[in-house]
């Protein structure tokens, strides 16, 4: 079995690398920075499409899952980055992919709990959604008012609106796609989410006992990619520990 994922070499990623070599799996992964565990590196900037386009291109598969995980906090300043490599990368990366995924492979994107309000938020994701590079994002930004906090969730509700919209369209091919949602998660990042979100994150993770390990979101990621999981096709799988739960909860006066 054969496995491609990207942001292999950090945190999440790193663990799934892990959690999928121990399934028998041979992994190559895609970064910027060399990976510890994996089988095979291509050194990959999830920003730049030339980048992607040659990375794919030197991939050798049939892969049988492709887990798009590389992406970027909400740190202050690169709102086109954020966008840049947490959307339109991995759906441009996927896209270069497909032709190297075997015959019923699996697609897992790693998408956020910050993404949740994409129904509200329906307009803004579709006008994301439309742009065809990231030449597109500066006057998108500008136009929208768009800070750093505010980039970061609208990529991830893109990646859940696209996932879902992807479904009909990977079943037709004879490939399937879902995303999963991390909560808070004890990375190296996780001071970023917390100053990006403050109080609301800190309550949410006080409610939920303790924030989650990347081990924990490694195994969803791993089952999302495996035959175990063959009849889940366009949903997100949100790893937070109960914190949606509760917030619905408290939104339904439960």
């Amino acid at each position: 079995m054969k496995a491609a994922i990207t942001g292999g070499a950090t945190g999440i990623g790193a663990l799934t690398v892990q959690k999928l070599k121990a399934k028998g799996y041979h992994v190559t992964a895609f970064d910027i920075n060399e990976p510890a565990d994996a089988d095979v590196w291509i050194k990959t900037d999830m920003s730049d499409p030339a980048s992607m386009a040659a990375a794919a291109e030197q991939a050798e598969g049939p892969f049988d899952c492709l887990i798009s995980n590389a992406g970027l906090p909400p740190r202050e300043g690169p709102e086109k980055v954020i966008l840049a490599v947490n959307y339109l990368g991995l759906v441009a990366f996927t896209e270069a992919m497909l032709p190297k995924l075997a015959e019923g492979a699996a697609i897992v994107n790693t998408a956020s709990r910050a993404g949740a309000q994409w129904r509200d938020n329906l307009d803004e994701v579709k006008a994301l959604m439309a742009l065809d590079s990231p030449e597109q994002l500066e006057a998108f930004i500008a136009e929208r008012g768009i800070g750093h906090i505010r980039a970061y969730n609208l990529s991830k509700e893109a990646v859940i609106v696209w996932t879902m919209a992807q479904t009909e369209r990977m079943t037709g091919m004879g490939l399937r796609m879902n995303s999963a949602s991390p909560a808070a998660v004890s990375t190296g990042i996780l001071e970023d989410f917390a100053a990006a979100f403050g109080e609301k994150m800190a309550k949410n993770v006080a409610r939920a006992g303790r924030a989650g390990t990347p081990e924990e979101v490694a195994e969803v990621i791993a089952f999302l990619a495996g035959p175990g999981s063959r009849w889940l096709k366009g949903i997100d799988v949100c790893i937070d520990g109960g914190m949606s739960a509760m917030a619905m909860s408290d939104a339904l006066g439960l």
